[in-house]
């Protein structure tokens, strides 16, 4: 059976401004039947990066937040750590960034919750034997919430096409080896201009795939477990993704990955997308 999509647009009325809209969007399309009384509930969505403007605006999730609270579950908004270094490659940075762009507590009433802990290392493997992976490395938090809500900034995207609630889900709730494993199908690269043999990766590399050899680092890609660790910790920027993945079978990848994601929330999620500031 097909879900049932609603649409509202961004026009207010002295009768209805655009937060009851929103309101009366949850209430029409379910929030009830997906959220249960207890539940916490992982809301994902994207905090934007240091910088850029165009991400959800926070009084609409604090809206959304409203809503979850009166069906009597506990709401927090979640997202895990990016691939690439950036300002929110760790859970720390992750936090500032997403208060400095708004979504502290005091103005969105739910906790931030980094899914995959510290380093994008926090998963959970979930088995579901498809074409491209038969088993898919989630972020922890996201597979133990009780229920699920995306909230996904919907615009265009260099290799989906454009970004919405697949990629927020498919992409967005991987743990950093789950990224790494829809964009390449190869270790990372070492740029030894770059390198300055500080054995920073090496110490952090947990499959020892990673050694000095005449003072630059060198990946042994025979060892390597795809976790992407390397890529963070090198102060130099020396190790990078080899984004060699062609887009159909990264499109296969993403969906594949949102299967993982949605396997034990049969029932308890709901999808919204927000399309404005489109770029």
């Amino acid at each position: 059976m097909k879900s049932k999509v609603y649409f509202i647009d961004f026009k207010a009325t002295y009768k209805e401004n655009l937060l009851l809209k929103i309101g009366r969007l949850l209430d029409t399309s379910g929030i009830g039947s997906a959220v249960k009384k207890r539940d916490l509930v992982a809301v994902k969505m994207h905090f934007g990066e240091q910088g850029n403007t165009a991400f959800i605006r926070p009084v609409f999730i604090r809206k959304i937040i409203e809503k979850i609270k009166e069906t009597g579950g506990f709401p927090f908004l979640a997202d895990c750590n990016t691939l690439y270094a950036g300002t929110r490659s760790d859970a720390p940075h992750h936090h500032i960034t997403a208060i400095q762009n708004g979504f502290a507590y005091s103005v969105v009433d739910a906790p931030v919750v980094i899914a995959d802990g510290l380093r994008g290392r926090s998963e959970t493997s979930v088995v579901i034997n498809q074409k491209r992976f038969k088993r898919v490395y989630i972020g922890s938090e996201i597979v133990r919430a009780d229920s699920l809500l995306s909230v996904a900034h919907f615009k265009g995207h260099e290799l989906s096409g454009f970004g919405g609630t697949i990629k927020n889900l498919g992409m967005g709730c991987a743990s950093r080896r789950g990224k790494l494993a829809q964009h390449s199908t190869v270790s990372p690269k070492v740029k030894r201009k770059k390198c300055v043999g500080c054995g920073e990766c090496v110490s952090h590399c947990a499959g020892k795939a990673l050694k000095l050899i005449k003072d630059k680092a060198t990946i042994d890609p025979k060892k390597c477990m795809g976790c992407g660790e390397c890529i963070i910790v090198c102060p130099n920027n020396a190790i990078q993704i080899q984004w060699n993945q062609d887009i159909p079978i990264f499109l296969e990848n993403m969906v594949e990955y949102m299967m993982g994601v949605l396997k034990n929330k049969k029932g308890r999620t709901l999808f919204l997308n927000f399309i404005t500031d489109v770029s």
